[in-house]
């Protein structure tokens, strides 16, 4: 193993970065949807843009909370509270 992480602590950033991609993915689809809807002329357009304004802001903050796991662990070896793995 070479670097400061072992070879399943890759695995995990990998599939970390593509649970980050998918959520991202799916923000650019609420946002495109949006977009779409533009001002609402019916009840039903009103409702459906105020689902999907929730949606994407729920995703936002899955995407700002996977972002502060992951530097969690960068975080506490600059401050030296781990040491990491040879």
């Amino acid at each position: 193993m070479t670097g400061l992480y072992s070879k399943s602590d890759d695995e995990e950033r990998k599939r970390h970065r593509l649970q980050i991609v998918r959520l991202q993915a799916d923000i650019a689809y609420f946002e495109a949807r949006l977009e779409m809807i533009g001002e609402p002329a019916t009840l039903y357009q009103a409702t459906q843009r105020l689902a999907f304004e929730l949606l994407r802001r729920h995703l936002l903050e899955q995407v700002l909370a996977a972002g502060k796991k992951r530097m969690a662990p960068v975080t506490a070896a600059v401050k030296g509270e781990t040491t990491p793995r040879a």
